[in-house]
């Protein structure tokens, strides 16, 4: 039996952010030949599996980056950011005029005027951008549609929610010299983990709350040894897990540094490289060696 973790955006979705039904018949055969299958992903819980449920698959969950790790309903690990970090960090990202969002155990929060300001920071960097208008939509508009994001007037109304625990700041970096200042400020702090799943974002979470962990705690959970996961990832955020699985798959798409460290490379997203690597390194490899 397998543990095979699979990223979302960039590996197991296509650029149309959708689930080919290769990949959906790959997962299926998977499952029924006895390996658990799950999702890693940067996304937060109530996204990732409202994404799922579109497609009618029930799978664990690490999302935050594998802060938060779910399996049948509940959260079996966590590892969130303390409240005095999460104000600092917020109130340095605000005086350097970041947008941010923040990834909490009752969905996304995000400041009131955050469309407001990515819409500023974009047309203060568009012309060093390789980001077109339509995306940056998609980034600010899509998530309030679905009703995913609640906001909020400051900081403090967050951190003094005792109902709230905050797993990972999402950062939106449009300038890439601000970017770089920001991530060295960034990486003085031995507490956090700093990462990021496109050269427009940084992604801050607990030092321990990163995909590694989660597919660690998910493997333990199901009482399989690590040498006997598969990681399948496309992006940086994606690098302690792949770094931690039995077996480091990179997408064809991914970056590459990212594919420099793996162990082997599959199909890129949009042809159904999720389906492909687990024929091939999963179901092939557990077929012939019966």
């Amino acid at each position: 039996m397998k543990l095979i973790a699979l990223d979302m955006d960039g590996t197991l979705l296509s650029s149309n952010l959708e689930i080919s039904k290769e990949n959906l018949q790959a997962i299926q055969t998977a499952k029924e030949a006895g390996h658990i299958v799950m999702i890693c992903s940067g996304r937060a819980k109530e996204d990732a599996l409202k994404l799922l449920e579109e497609y009618k698959l029930s799978l664990p969950v690490g999302a935050s980056n594998g802060a938060i790790v779910y399996v049948d309903g509940k959260v079996i690990n966590s590892r969130c950011l303390q409240n005095d970090k999460v104000y600092k960090l917020a109130k340095l990202l605000e005086s350097e005029g970041f947008p941010y969002k923040l990834y909490t155990n009752k969905g996304v929060y995000s400041p009131y005027t955050w469309q407001d300001q990515v819409m500023q920071a974009f047309e203060e960097n568009k012309h060093a951008l390789d980001v077109t208008l339509e995306e940056l939509e998609r980034i600010t508009e899509k998530q309030k549609k679905s009703n995913l994001i609640t906001d909020f007037q400051k900081i403090e109304d967050v951190v003094n929610n005792p109902e709230l625990e905050i797993s990972k700041f999402f950062i939106l970096t449009f300038n890439a010299g601000h970017r770089a200042q920001l991530l060295s400020m960034l990486q003085e702090d031995t507490d956090i983990m700093v990462t990021a799943s496109a050269p427009t974002n940084l992604e801050i979470m607990d030092k321990n709350g990163h995909k590694g962990n989660g597919l660690k705690q998910m493997a333990a959970h199901f009482n399989i040894p690590i040498e006997d996961t598969v990681a399948i990832g496309d992006n940086f955020n994606d690098v302690p897990m792949l770094e931690a699985a039995g077996l480091s798959v990179a997408m064809g798409n991914a970056e590459e540094d990212v594919k420099k460290l793996c162990d082997v490379v599959t199909l890129t997203n949009n042809e159904h490289g999720v389906a492909h690597a687990i024929e091939q390194f999963v179901l092939k490899q557990t077929s012939s060696s019966k």
